[in-house]
């Protein structure tokens, strides 16, 4: 038995793309899942499954949740030992900087840095970004929603063709204590 995370990409956000965290916990158990939990109302669960890989656990709950609330929700689903890997590589002082300061973009594929090529980090500096293991470590010191460098790392181009959804600091450091078990 693998206990994973599920990171399911913009659903409860301005009133859109409504899933409530109880019936996520009900579709997870009738996939056959146990130990599951939520974690906030943006889209985060862990369970315990003995069957799958990644890529077909996140496809089977994406396919689930379609059926049952009519919308499509890309879906990520990663095991303890990536997650405690990300927490571990992260490049930034994690421990000197406030939770809001410093985000993980989990992709679906590995991300080369040619893909961010394009992207001026010194016009965007004190913000800083950099690349991990299918993930993107951002600091951004007034946080997410005044950064400009997390607009620019959003654009459509450079994440064409993968999956990416971004969790602050407190959520990666939470997701990889939950599936520890």
């Amino acid at each position: 038995m693998t206990t994973y995370a599920a990171l399911l990409r913009g659903i409860n956000v301005g009133g859109s793309k409504k899933v409530p965290m109880a019936e996520l916990r009900t579709l997870l158990e009738g996939l056959g899942h146990t130990g599951v939990r939520t974690y906030l109302q943006s889209g985060n669960a862990t369970f315990t499954s003995d069957h799958g890989d990644e890529e077909s656990l996140a496809a089977e709950l994406s396919g689930a949740l379609e059926k049952r609330f009519g919308f499509r929700v890309d879906v990520l689903v990663r095991d303890h030992a990536y997650l405690q890997a990300v927490l571990d590589a992260c490049p930034f002082p994690a421990a000197e900087l406030e939770a809001k300061q410093l985000h993980v973009t989990y992709f679906s594929a590995p991300v080369g840095p040619e893909r961010f090529a394009s992207v001026d980090q010194a016009a965007f500096l004190p913000e800083e970004f950099r690349l991990g293991d299918r993930c993107l470590y951002l600091y951004a010191p007034e946080g997410l929603g005044r950064s400009k460098l997390a607009e620019i790392l959003s654009r459509p181009r450079l994440v064409k063709d993968i999956i990416a959804t971004s969790r602050n600091w407190n959520t990666v450091v939470k997701l990889t204590e939950m599936t520890a078990g």
